[in-house]
């Protein structure tokens, strides 16, 4: 029995397409011919979505913090199937451990992370196939321009970081999330006090009266994503949010052509509690700023619940670009859909000397220059 293999090839020349941000279609990168995602697999629903789950109903209540964990968080279950994973490879990094998913046609390349070579170890099949994507919406020239300007922006940058061909290393990733949907409960009582003083004659008094505040609401959480991934650092990621999820799409694999895929190794259960810390500490706040008009606000109690718990996995795109200097790694990201940068710069500290001595030698020029007109 034969079976039928899902290819991205160019119909015209048989070249392989490539996913291009720009024109947010598939293209030919040798006859520049373009396609369409539908031309391919055709209109797709969704298996999963983050408004078929009604809940049980079961609320669980802890005073001063919320217990998500206990939640029965439903979530999404798909896997890839043969047609999908026959033309995808799985490729480790001997040095990080990180394991990427590409296009079997993929060459000898380095890995995003270290920098170290990467090689191939075998099919890709049997992982979780994710819900949505946000495809990429810059290209790599973006991504160069972007480093380029990070780098124009500091003093005392290697030269390392200025060579045009160490920008071209940059490489376009989807990076692996958990999103989680939820309702929230909130219900906090608060000690606030109110101020007055004023003058009458020569004594001056101050009156403090004393209030019991409550605020009592429901807030819903949709999306709130959480990086999947151990290789890349959770506080880079942060860093480039927040993603427009209304770009996102139902996944289908095309959307990975000519990029780089990182597997995600963090199970969703084990993202819960960073979920459930983001989610309170955004409901809390913003029940918090509604108590205004007061000299002094105390939190006194609170009580937060959670129901209609799901999660659903999805991949963002990130440039990345990966480089050592002095024995240290210097991880630079790029997100590629909103273009913010982020990345720190090392300081050449042989440059910063020299330029410290050439500043005190003029200023002591100026200075022996003074004093001899003043003589």
């Amino acid at each position: 029995m034969s079976m039928d293999v899902k290819e991205y090839k160019c119909p015209e020349c048989g070249g392989a397409l490539e996913w291009n941000s720009s024109l947010q279609k598939l293209k030919c990168p040798y006859c520049d011919s373009v396609f369409s995602m539908e031309e391919f697999e055709g209109p797709e629903a969704s298996e999963s979505s983050a408004d078929d789950f009604e809940g049980d109903g079961a609320v669980t209540q802890v005073e001063m913090s919320s217990d998500a964990e206990n939640l029965n968080w439903e979530s999404s279950e798909n896997v890839f199937n043969a047609q999908e994973t026959a033309g995808m490879k799985v490729y480790s990094c001997q040095s990080c451990g990180a394991e990427i998913v590409a296009d079997e046609t993929l060459g000898a390349t380095t890995c995003p992370y270290c920098g170290n070579n990467i090689v191939m170890t075998g099919q890709f099949a049997g992982d979780l196939r994710p819900d949505y994507i946000i495809p990429f919406k810059l290209d790599k020239e973006a991504a160069k321009a972007k480093l380029r300007e990070h780098v124009r922006s500091q003093k005392y940058v290697p030269k390392v970081f200025q060579d045009e061909n160490h920008i071209d290393e940059i490489k376009g990733m989807y990076v692996p999330f958990w999103l989680f949907d939820a309702t929230c409960h909130v219900d906090q009582t608060y000690n606030c006090t109110r101020v007055r003083t004023w003058m009458t004659g020569e004594m001056q008094y101050t009156r403090t009266a004393h209030y019991k505040v409550r605020r009592e609401g429901t807030m819903k959480f949709a999306h709130v994503p959480v990086d999947a991934s151990k290789t890349m650092p959770d506080d880079l990621m942060e860093s480039l949010e927040p993603y427009n999820f209304q770009d996102a799409v139902p996944f289908k694999t095309g959307y990975l052509a000519g990029y780089l895929a990182d597997k995600y190794d963090v199970k969703a259960e084990d993202c819960i509690a960073k979920a459930d810390s983001r989610i309170q500490k955004t409901a809390t706040g913003a029940f918090r700023d509604s108590v205004t008009g007061y000299s002094s606000v105390n939190q006194a109690a609170q009580r937060l619940s959670f129901q209609e718990g799901k999660t659903s996995y999805a991949l963002y795109p990130v440039w990345i670009l990966n480089t050592s200097w002095n024995g240290e790694k210097y991880l630079f990201a790029m997100n590629g859909q909103t273009g913010k940068f982020i990345g720190n710069l090392p300081l050449d500290q042989k440059a910063w000397t020299k330029s410290w001595i050439l500043m005190g030698a003029v200023i002591a020029i100026v200075l022996y220059a003074i004093m001899w007109f003043m003589a």
